[in-house]
C-alpha cells in the first residue's frame, strides 16, 4: 500500500509543492549495506549509518542512487548539474547563498510517519568552506583537487527502520506550477516500485580480492622533521598567548586497488561509530567514521556535542569504570573539554535566541567500539529568520578539529600545514527538504 492515498496526495499538492509519496517493506532479511549493493548505480550514492552511543544500532539509516540534482563549488565557482548535464554555473561571491537558491524552491509537506531527514541535500563541505565564513589567509595550493562542496539532491530514497526490520522506500513528488497532481502521484509510484523491484533482485557478492594488498604504501604530506618543527611552533603559540589550543593535522596519500565500499564496510565493522558515511560522486568517494555531530538543527532546536577527553575501554565493566573515574579526574581533559564546551555555547550564541542558550549534559561519558570520551551537548533556540545554514556557518568548523579561539587557531593552520585539508576537517551529512540538518 502506498500513502498518502491519491486523495491525500491532492490535498497535501495544495499546502507545499514537494510531497512524499512512500511504501514500506519488510527487511527483516535485509541489511543496508545488501540493500546499498543493490541499488549502487557505481556513479552518485550514498549511504548514512549510526550507532547511538557507540554501543547499539541507531533506528534509521539513509541510502540512495542514481542521477539528480547536484550542486558543487570550489572557491567561487559553483554548478548545478541535472544527471551529467550542467544547467547553471558561474563566479559567485558566496556558494552558501547559491547553496540557498539551490534549495529554495522546495516547499516541502511534512508527513508524521516520517523520521526528521526524508529527502534532501545529502554530501559534504569541506574545511576550505571556512574561508567563505571568516576572513583566513589562502596561500596553500590544493593537493588532491577535490570539490570544496558537494550534495545531491536525493529525491528518492531509502530509510532503513532498523527497529522495526522494515525499509520506506520514498519518492519526494516535486508538484511544479500547473502540473497535474495525479500525474505526479502516478511517476512518484513508477519509480517506488522500480526501487523495490532492484531490492528484490538476488545480490551477486563481488569477489574480494583480500591478499592482493596486504600493505598500504602511504606518503605523508609532512615529514617527520617539518612536523615536529611545526608542533613546537604551536607550543610557542600557545606559550606566548596567541591560542589555547591548535589541531595540527596530517595527510597520508596511497593507491589503493580494492573496492573502495569494501573499505567502508571493514570500517564499520571494526570501529562501528555515531556517524558512518560513504558518498560516491564519481571520481570522488568519501568514507568515514566519526563520534562526533558537528552541528544538528531539527525545528527550531540546535544542538552542538562537543567531544574531548579520551581512554581506551577496559577490558571488562571494571576496568571501564576505573579507566572512567580516572579520565573525569584528569585535569588536562577536563580543561580542554570545557573550553571546547564554551566554544559551542558562543557559537551557538550567534544564531540562537538570546537567554536560550544552555548545556543539557555536561561531562558524560560515552563508550565507543574502542575508546570512551568525555561528551557535553549544548543547545538552543534558533532566531527567528536564521536557517540550517545559518547555524551551519555560525559553528564551522569544529573546534575539535581547528582549536580555541578559533579563528586565531585556523590561521595558524594555514601558516603551518603545506597543502589545504580539502575535504578533511569538513562536514558529511544531510540538509533535509524541511529545514532540518
Amino acid at each position: 500500500m502506498y500513502f498518502p492515498t491519491l486523495s491525500d496526495f491532492k490535498s497535501h499538492a495544495e499546502n507545499g509543492n514537494l510531497v512524499p509519496v512512500y511504501r514500506e517493506i519488510l527487511a527483516d532479511m535485509e541489511t543496508p549495506v545488501s540493500a546499498f549493493r543493490k541499488i549502487d548505480d557505481g556513479e552518485t550514492s550514498f549511504l548514512l549509518e549510526s550507532i547511538e552511543g557507540g554501543e547499539k544500532w541507531a533506528r534509521y539509516s539513509f541510502l540512495g542512487s542514481g542521477p539528480g540534482k547536484m550542486f558543487r563549488s570550489r572557491n567561487n565557482y559553483f554548478e548545478i548539474l541535472d544527471g551529467v548535464k550542467v544547467i547553471l554555473s558561474g563566479e559567485c561571491t558566496d556558494p552558501f547563498s547559491e547553496f540557498k537558491k539551490f534549495m529554495a524552491p522546495y516547499r516541502p509537506v511534512e508527513l508524521p510517519e516520517l523520521p526528521r531527514f526524508f529527502g534532501g541535500a545529502v554530501g559534504y563541505l569541506g574545511y576550505d568552506m571556512v574561508r567563505f565564513v571568516e576572513e583566513l589567509p589562502d596561500k596553500n595550493q590544493r593537493q588532491i583537487g577535490t570539490w570544496d562542496s558537494c550534495f545531491l539532491l536525493t529525491e528518492t530514497l531509502l530509510i532503513f527502520d532498523n527497529m522495526r526490520q522494515t525499509i520506506k522506500v520514498v519518492c519526494n513528488a516535486h508538484v511544479e506550477d500547473g502540473a497535474d497532481p495525479e500525474r505526479v502521484y502516478t511517476e512518484a509510484l513508477a519509480a517506488i516500485d522500480a526501487l523495490i523491484a532492484k531490492l528484490r533482485q538476488p545480490l551477486i557478492l563481488p569477489e574480494q580480492k583480500v591478499d592482493e594488498q596486504s600493505e598500504l604504501d602511504l606518503i605523508p604530506n609532512f615529514e617527520r622533521e617539518q612536523f615536529e618543527q611545526a608542533v613546537e611552533a604551536c607550543k610557542e603559540y600557545v606559550r606566548a598567548g596567541d591560542i589555547f589550543q591548535v589541531v595540527l593535522s596530517q595527510r597520508f596519500s596511497g593507491d589503493l586497488t580494492c573496492d573502495p565500499f569494501d573499505i567502508y564496510r571493514a570500517l564499520r565493522t571494526i570501529n562501528p561509530s555515531p556517524y558512518m558515511f560513504f558518498l560516491r560522486f564519481g571520481e570522488t568517494l568519501v568514507v568515514g567514521a566519526s563520534p562526533e555531530v558537528l552541528v544538528r538543527k531539527e525545528g527550531s532546536r540546535v544542538d552542538v556535542r562537543p567531544i574531548a577527553g579520551t581512554r581506551p575501554r577496559g577490558k571488562s565493566l571494571e576496568a571501564d569504570q576505573i579507566l572512567e573515574k580516572e579520565l573525569l579526574a584528569d585535569e588536562k581533559e577536563l580543561a580542554e573539554h570545557i573550553m571546547l564546551v564554551d566554544l559551542g555555547r558562543n557559537d551557538l550564541g550567534r544564531v540562537c535566541k538570546s537567554g536560550t542558550v544552555e548545556v543539557s549534559e555536561l561531562k558524560v561519558i560515552e563508550r565507543y567500539s574502542h575508546v570512551m570520551h568525555i561528551v557535553s551537548n549544548v543547545k538552543g533556540e534558533l532566531e527567528e529568520g536564521s536557517d540550517a545554514i545559518d547555524v551551519f556557518r555560525a559553528t564551522f568548523p569544529a573546534g575539535t578539529l581547528s582549536g580555541a579561539p578559533k579563528i586565531r587557531a585556523m590561521e595558524i593552520i594555514d601558516e603551518l600545514e603545506p597543502c589545504r585539508r580539502e575535504i578533511y576537517g569538513g562536514a558529511v551529512g544531510y540538509f533535509s527538504f524541511n529545514g532540518n540538518m
